[in-house]
Formats: structure tokens, sequence, C-alpha cells
């Protein structure tokens, strides 16, 4: 059970920041450390951010897949 969780979170939580580092042209880990870093100093508020960023990158994939999929008809 916990390994599943983690592999899940492995998969998932590691898209926001390569999607960050990507766009910004910056390092991976610098993001990483940024989030890491602002949780502790901000009591928790790049928690709720990062997940937001998780919920809006699934839904845009989840678009782009059926958009592909109207097309391939």
């Amino acid at each position: 059970m916990f390994q599943s969780i983690v592999t899940y979170f492995e998969k998932q939580s590691f898209g926001v920041c390569t999607y960050i580092a990507d766009r910004f042209n910056m390092s991976i880990s610098k993001i990483r450390l940024f989030f890491i870093y602002s949780s502790f100093l901000a009591v928790g508020f790049p928690i709720v951010f990062y997940i937001m960023a998780v919920l809006i990158l699934d839904v845009r994939h989840y678009i782009k897949r059926i958009r592909q999929r109207i097309w391939d008809l």
C-alpha cells in the first residue's frame, strides 16, 4: 500500500517541478529546493499551490488527450 502511494507521488508530483523548470529554463533541483524551503518558511502555502498546479496540469493533459482522440476520427 505504501509503495503504491510513493510510486503515485513520484509520477504525479514531480511533473509540476519539471513543467515549471522547462517553462522558465531553470534547473529542476532549484525549483524543488524552492518548494521545500518556502514550505517551511510560509507554513505550507507552497504545498497548496503545488497541489493546485498538479490538478491544473492533470486537467490540461486530459483535455489534450481528448482533443487528439477527436481529431483521430
